[in-house]
C-alpha cells in the first residue's frame, strides 16, 4: 500500500457569494504524480492557495505524514516541504537564475553573514545539472525562454528541498518539443521520490504522466481513478457534467469571394515572401513551431509592426495599415494570444471591456449614453454566453474561458470582415474550448473571414477549412483541410525544406 503523504478531508472555502470549495478531498502518495483536472472555475486555484499557505480553509482538515496541520504562510508551506509552480512564472528577470533560486533563503557565510556567492553558485549549477538544464547558473534570468525559466522554478523547488510539488498548467505555453522535456523532468522527481500535484486542461498530459487523476466541478468533489481506469471521454464528462458528443462543430458553409491577400509579405528577420489569401466565411488555420512567424505575420497586416516589402489586399483593394487603428476601421480585429495583458483591462467591468472599442458610438458630442452602452454589452456577452453575476462584474474575476469570450464579445462590438484569433483556447477548460469553437463557427457562418493561428494539431484539422504551414518566416505548404493529416502537417512544420527568395 503506497504512503499517503498529503490528505485533504472535507475542505471548505467561502468568499463573499460565493463558495469556492464545497466539501473536497484529495489525498498525495510519496513518489507519484497524481493529475488534477477541471474546467476554469472548478476550485482548482483555490486549492492550491490552501495548500501552499496563501489561504486558510474555513472547514475541513489537512494531514501530512498523517499529522494534522495548517500551513498558515506560504514560507510556513516551504519550510514543510511544498512548493508551487505556476503557469506564469514569477521571476525576477534582471537578476541572475542564482538569485531566482535562492531568493528568500539564501545562503550566508557562518561568521560574517555576508551571501556566499561561490556556495549559491555551484549548489544553483549543480541543480540545473541535474534536471539537463544545459544552461549556466549566472545567466540572466530575463535571457531566458519560458520553458527554461521553469526548469529555474523546478530547481528553485529543489533547492529548497520540496517533498511536494504542485505544477500548474506547466505546459500551456510550451511547444510540444519543450513539453516533452518537461515530462521527462517530472517523471524523474518522480522517480526520485518527489511526490507531484500536476494541474492541467491538456488530457495529453495527464495521459502521459499521471499515476492517478482527480477531478473537481462546480467546487466539489467528483471522484479520484488510477491511470487508465478512466477514459478520455468519461474524464470530460466528470470536468464538464455532461457529453461533448462533438468537439469541433462544423456547419455547412459556402466560402464566398476573397476578403484578404496577402503577397510576398516580408519583414526582414522575422518572415519572407509569405502568400495567402482567406474568403468570406472561411476558416484559415496559420499553423506551424512557435518560433516560425506565424503571429508576426498577422501582427504586421493588423498594422501593430511595419513589413519591409509585400503587399496587402482588403477586398481587391491594396492598402497599408500604419496602426491598429486604421485596421480596425476598414474592418479588421486581432485576439492576442495574451488576454490578460493584451486582451482586457482586468480591474474594469466586464461591459466596459467589451464597449471600449468603439465608445464613439455611444457618445452624443461631449457625453456617453451608459444606457446604450450597457444594452449594447449586455448584448454581446448573453451572445457569446458569458457566465457572470452581471456586466458590471470586474473582468479579473471571470474564469479563463469566460474571460475568452469577453474578449470575443470586444471584436464584435465593431462591424467587422476579417478576424483574426491567435491560439484563442490556450489555457481554458475543455468545455470553454467546446464553447469557443462554436462561436468560431457561428463566426464563419455569418461571413466573418477568420484567421486562426493554432499551436495544436486537432483545433487545427478540427476547425479549418484551409490550412497554411510555417517554417523559419516561410510559408512550407498550403492544404486542404479535408484531404491532409497530422504527419504530412508535422512534416511541413519540422522537416519540408525552405526555399528563401
Amino acid at each position: 500500500m503506497p504512503k499517503t503523504l498529503l490528505e485533504l478531508k472535507n475542505i471548505v472555502k467561502t468568499f463573499p457569494g460565493v463558495k469556492a470549495l464545497d466539501g473536497v478531498q484529495f489525498n498525495l502518495h510519496q513518489g507519484e504524480i497524481h493529475g488534477l483536472m477541471g474546467e476554469n472555475g472548478a476550485g482548482k486555484s483555490t486549492f492550491i492557495k490552501i495548500i501552499t499557505g496563501v489561504y486558510q480553509p474555513d472547514g475541513g482538515e489537512i494531514l501530512l505524514n498523517g499529522q494534522p496541520l495548517r500551513f498558515s504562510t506560504p514560507m510556513d508551506a516551504q519550510r514543510h516541504g511544498v512548493a508551487a509552480i505556476y503557469q506564469h512564472v514569477t521571476c525576477y528577470p534582471d537578476l541572475s537564475v542564482t538569485e531566482n533560486i535562492f531568493m528568500g533563503h539564501e545562503k550566508l557565510r557562518k561568521v560574517t553573514r555576508r551571501i556566499d556567492w561561490t556556495r549559491m553558485h555551484s549548489e544553483a549549477q549543480k541543480l540545473l545539472n541535474q534536471l539537463n538544464a544545459g544552461f549556466r547558473s549566472q545567466i540572466r534570468m530575463g535571457d531566458l525562454s519560458v520553458a527554461r525559466q521553469q526548469i529555474v522554478e523546478i530547481a528553485k523547488a529543489l533547492s529548497t528541498e520540496a517533498k511536494i510539488v504542485i505544477m500548474d498548467e506547466p505546459t500551456a505555453a510550451l511547444t510540444q518539443h519543450e513539453s516533452q522535456e518537461l515530462y521527462r523532468i517530472t517523471e524523474s522527481l518522480r522517480d526520485h521520490g518527489v511526490s507531484i500535484i500536476f494541474i492541467s486542461h491538456r488530457l495529453e498530459d495527464i495521459e502521459r504522466l499521471a499515476d492517478r487523476i482527480t477531478v473537481f466541478r462546480d467546487s466539489r468533489y467528483i471522484g479520484t481513478w488510477q491511470a487508465g481506469q478512466i477514459n478520455q471521454n468519461q474524464l470530460i464528462v466528470a470536468m464538464v457534467g455532461r457529453e461533448i458528443t462533438q468537439m469541433y462543430p462544423k456547419h455547412s458553409k459556402n466560402p464566398g469571394d476573397e476578403v484578404l491577400r496577402v503577397e510576398n509579405l516580408t519583414r526582414t528577420g522575422y518572415f519572407r515572401g509569405v502568400n495567402f489569401q482567406v474568403r468570406r466565411g472561411e476558416i484559415l488555420a496559420l499553423t506551424g513551431l512557435v518560433g516560425a512567424g506565424r503571429t508576426e505575420v498577422c501582427e504586421a497586416i493588423f498594422g501593430i509592426a511595419p513589413f519591409d516589402d509585400g503587399s496587402i489586399f482588403l477586398e481587391g483593394k491594396q492598402i497599408q495599415w500604419s496602426s491598429p487603428v486604421d485596421a480596425q476601421a476598414d474592418g479588421l480585429a486581432f485576439l492576442p494570444e495574451d488576454r490578460q495583458k493584451q486582451g482586457l483591462i482586468l480591474e474594469w467591468e466586464i461591459g466596459k471591456n467589451i464597449t471600449l472599442p468603439a465608445l464613439k458610438y455611444f457618445s452624443n458630442l461631449f457625453w456617453m449614453d451608459p444606457n446604450r452602452e450597457a444594452k449594447e454589452a449586455g448584448r454581446l456577452a448573453s451572445k457569446l454566453a458569458v457566465k457572470a453575476p452581471s456586466i458590471f462584474a470586474k473582468a479579473a474575476t471571470l474564469s479563463g474561458g469566460n474571460q475568452q469570450k469577453v474578449v470575443f464579445a470586444k471584436l464584435l462590438i465593431r462591424n467587422l470582415k476579417v478576424i483574426i484569433l491567435d491560439e484563442p483556447t490556450k489555457g481554458v477548460d475543455i468545455g470553454a474550448k467546446a464553447a469557443i469553437y462554436e462561436i468560431i463557427e457561428n463566426l464563419a457562418a455569418e461571413g466573418y473571414a477568420v484567421i486562426l493561428i493554432s499551436s495544436e494539431m486537432p483545433e487545427v484539422l478540427g476547425m479549418s477549412d484551409r490550412i497554411v504551414v510555417m517554417k523559419q518566416g516561410h510559408v512550407t505548404a498550403e492544404l486542404i483541410t479535408d484531404q491532409t493529416s497530422q504527419e504530412e502537417i508535422l512534416n511541413a512544420a519540422m522537416v519540408a525544406e525552405v526555399h528563401h527568395a
